[in-house]
């Protein structure tokens, strides 16, 4: 054999292990990630990849079943199924959709009247091309606040969306999903309706990584809106490597700690680092303002790294980012200017208390229209008039030119918004 025959089947016998290498990269990753038919998955956390299939602007569903999840009757599913047939594209679990809604107008005393509102929804489910499933609980006025109406969408999805009705939905967006890595054990972390995006994450989890550890850590004041009661308790029970954690804060006389719930009071670190294993984990956390506001930040101060805690609030006083990810200037925290809202007819100080501009505005009493509070639907979008508005990250929603959005954007300077 000459040098030159020797050296053409070193380099053919690299090429083919090269080749033999990303073959099984490929197939690992495929493996880890699942059939696409359960869902499509991606790691980046600066945002998902659209889902393939997925379709723009609004397409009709129907509502093929409703159904209570809580004995009270205050969380109900919605079952929904395309009009047009063709099969609904994967969504990355933890992912919502966003509705147009035509609402009852009781603004001012006013009755008869309607008016659209756009609001978002977590997907209760893993990814079917068949169907999709939400969960709406009823919202009543907010703490404080007796002489605000109950939530608008909320009770027209509860008291006049009915099987059969049509409804104008987006295709499945948010940045909050589940990491497809299935070497990292996953703790889910519910607080009262937080629960939606959840079990989503929890049953794909199962199906598609039956050896990933899993574990659920949901609060709720006791077992009449304890939701998914039934189905939680299966799957704990068929699934060893499911480790479910209920907490009640208001236990009633007939609820058995063991039984129905396993520990009493809020869910706080403390109560993670009695119960997990040592190790790494990758947290999801999502409930109501007070509880991300206590538990987010203990779980950084726990040395829980910021790639590690994955959040989505509902609600006024949204959980800050760890720090800025863009290069913009971030205004001073202790600045204080004015903030006019000329359809409001307020003149409001900016103190930086605020996470946002629309926790600010509610903070004041101002009612302002929102639906994702993540700068996905648009909903909150309003004319800037003057000044300039700060985004921690650059918002999934395309604003449109002389405009702002109210729940992910801070003033730095003094401003005047058309709200």
């Amino acid at each position: 054999m000459t040098a030159s025959e020797l050296l053409l089947y070193i380099a053919a016998a690299l090429l083919l292990q090269m080749a033999l290498g990303v073959g099984i990269a490929v197939w690992r990753r495929r493996a880890l990630i699942g059939d696409t038919s359960s869902a499509t998955m991606t790691a980046a956390t600066s945002g998902p990849a659209p889902a393939a299939g997925a379709w723009s602007g609004w397409r009709e569903l129907r509502v093929v079943r409703r159904q209570f999840e809580d004995a009270m009757g205050s969380q109900c599913s919605f079952h929904l199924q395309p009009v047009d047939g063709s099969p609904l594209p994967p969504f990355l679990p933890g992912q919502y959709l966003t509705f147009s809604l035509t609402v009852p107008d009781k603004a001012d005393g006013a009755e008869g009247g309607e008016r659209v509102v756009t609001r978002c929804y977590s997907l209760s489910d893993q990814p079917d091309p068949t169907g999709y499933r939400i969960t709406i609980k009823r919202m009543p006025p907010p703490a404080g606040r007796p002489e605000w109406p109950p939530g608008a969408s909320s009770s027209h999805f509860h008291d006049r969306v009915h099987e059969g009705d049509v409804l104008r939905v987006k295709a499945p967006s948010g940045r909050f999903f589940i990491d497809p890595d299935a070497m990292v054990p996953a703790v889910f972390i519910a607080g009262g309706i937080g629960i939606t995006p959840m079990m989503s994450m929890l049953r794909w989890c199962i199906n598609a990584q039956p050896a990933r550890p899993v574990h659920l850590y949901y609060g709720t004041r006791n077992s009449a809106d304890h939701a998914f009661k039934q189905a939680l308790e299966e799957l704990a029970r068929s699934h060893p490597l499911f480790r479910l954690d209920v907490v009640y804060s208001s236990p009633e006389a007939t609820d058995v700690q063991g039984r129905d719930f396993q520990h009493a009071g809020h869910i706080d670190v403390d109560l993670l680092r009695r119960s997990l294993p040592h190790g790494r984990h990758q947290f999801y956390v999502c409930g109501p303002p007070p509880m991300m506001q206590d538990l987010v930040p203990a779980l950084r101060g726990w040395g829980v790294h910021d790639e590690d805690i994955h959040f989505e609030s509902f609600g006024p006083a949204s959980v800050q980012p760890a720090g800025p990810t863009t290069d913009e200037p971030l205004a001073s925290t202790s600045a204080s200017f004015e903030v006019r809202l000329h359809r409001s007819g307020r003149t409001l100080v900016w103190d930086g208390q605020d996470a946002n501009l629309l926790d600010f505005a509610e903070r004041h009493g101002v009612q302002v229209d929102s639906g994702c509070r993540s700068g996905s639907c648009g909903a909150c979008e309003t004319k800037l008039i003057a000044g300039t508005v700060h985004y921690a990250e650059t918002p999934d929603h395309e604003i449109a030119p002389g405009h702002c959005l109210m729940c992910v954007g801070r003033p730095v300077a003094a401003l005047a918004l058309e709200a």
